[in-house]
C-alpha cells in the first residue's frame, strides 16, 4: 500500500492546508459578527398569532398552494361541524372576483357575547386564540364530533390573511367583525336586522402575500374538496361559485351518501353485486362503510 498522501476526504493533500487556513479565517470572521451575548433579553415570545405568521408552516403544512387551500379547509370544516351537530344544510363557497374567499353556512352563527374568562367577545376569541372553541369534546362542549383541527383552523386562516370579514346571523341580529393579519380592526357591532329563525355565519378572507407564495386558489381543489365533504355528509347542499369562471359554478348534493359515492367510482365497470352498506353507532363511535367488487 502507497504511503503517498491520500486526496480524499479523510486525507487533505499537503498543498490544501494554505486552503484550510483560509477557510478556518472565514469561519472565525464570521462567529466574530454573531452577538455574544445570550441571556433573557435575546428569548422572543411571538404573542396571539404572530407565530402563525412567523412560521406558517407549522400551523398549515407550508406556505405554498397546500397552505393556501388549508385556510380554505379549516373554514369550511366549521361549516361542516355544523351540519355533523344537527344545525345546518346549506353551505356556500364563492371564489370572489377580487381573489378573495368566502363560506357562508346556515348553522346557528358563532356566538358573539361575552366570553367569561378573556373579556371579549366569543366571536373575537374563535378568530384569534388558537386552541379555541367548542370542540374540544367532553361536559359543556358545543359540538360532540368535529371534522377540524380542534380549534386551531379558523384562526390560522385569520392570522394569514390580509383582511378577513366575519358575518354572523343570530338572535334576529347581524353582527360583524372585521380582523387585518389577524388583528380585530373593531370590535363586534350590530348592523342589520334578520328573521328570528335566519341564523349562520359568513367568513370572507384575502390570503396575505407577504406571508404566503401562493395566493390564487384553484377551483379545481375547492371543487374536490366539497364534492368529498357532499359525499359524507348526504343531508347538505355544498354550493360552489366561482366569480371568475362562472361556468366552473356547481352544486353538490348526494343524498344516498358514500353508497352513491362507490356507485360513482365504480361507474361503467363490471361489478360483482349491489353496494354493501352498514352503519353503526356505539357510545362515542360512529363507523359508516360502503363497498363493492368489480
Amino acid at each position: 500500500m502507497s504511503n503517498e498522501p491520500q486526496d480524499d476526504l479523510f486525507h487533505a493533500p499537503a498543498n490544501d492546508i494554505e486552503g484550510k487556513e483560509d477557510q478556518d479565517a472565514i469561519v472565525n470572521e464570521l462567529a466574530g459578527r454573531v452577538d455574544g451575548d445570550y441571556d433573557a433579553a435575546q428569548i422572543q415570545v411571538l404573542e396571539g398569532l404572530e407565530a402563525v405568521r412567523k412560521r406558517p408552516g407549522m400551523y398549515v403544512g407550508d406556505n405554498g398552494k397546500r397552505g393556501l387551500h388549508q385556510l380554505f379547509r379549516e373554514v369550511i370544516d366549521n361549516s361542516v361541524d355544523e351540519a355533523l351537530a344537527g344545525h345546518c344544510d346549506h353551505i356556500t363557497v364563492t371564489l370572489f372576483e377580487d381573489g378573495s374567499a368566502g363560506v357562508e353556512d346556515n348553522g346557528r352563527g358563532i356566538p358573539v357575547d361575552m366570553h367569561p374568562k378573556m373579556g371579549v367577545s366569543a366571536l373575537q376569541v374563535v378568530m384569534t386564540v388558537l386552541h379555541a372553541g367548542g370542540k374540544f369534546g367532553g361536559e359543556g362542549s358545543g359540538y360532540k364530533t368535529s371534522g377540524g383541527l380542534h380549534g386551531v383552523g379558523v384562526s390560522c386562516t385569520n392570522a394569514l390573511s390580509t383582511w378577513m370579514e366575519t358575518t354572523v346571523r343570530r338572535n334576529g341580529k347581524i353582527y360583524r367583525q372585521r380582523f387585518e393579519k389577524g388583528i380585530p380592526v373593531y370590535e363586534v357591532k350590530e348592523i342589520g336586522t334578520v328573521e328570528l329563525e335566519n341564523t349562520g355565519t359568513a367568513q370572507r378572507w384575502m390570503p396575505d402575500p407577504t406571508v404566503l407564495s401562493e395566493v390564487e386558489h384553484d377551483y379545481h381543489i375547492v371543487k374536490t374538496r366539497m364534492r368529498e365533504l357532499a359525499y359524507l355528509n348526504p343531508k347538505v347542499k355544498f354550493e360552489f361559485i366561482n366569480e371568475k369562471e362562472p361556468e366552473t359554478s356547481e352544486v353538490f348534493f348526494y343524498q344516498r351518501g358514500i353508497p352513491q359515492l362507490v356507485e360513482d367510482i365504480n361507474d361503467g365497470k363490471d361489478t360483482l353485486h349491489n353496494v354493501i352498506h352498514f352503519k353503526r353507532i356505539r357510545e362515542t363511535s360512529e363507523i359508516e362503510i360502503a363497498l363493492q367488487y368489480h
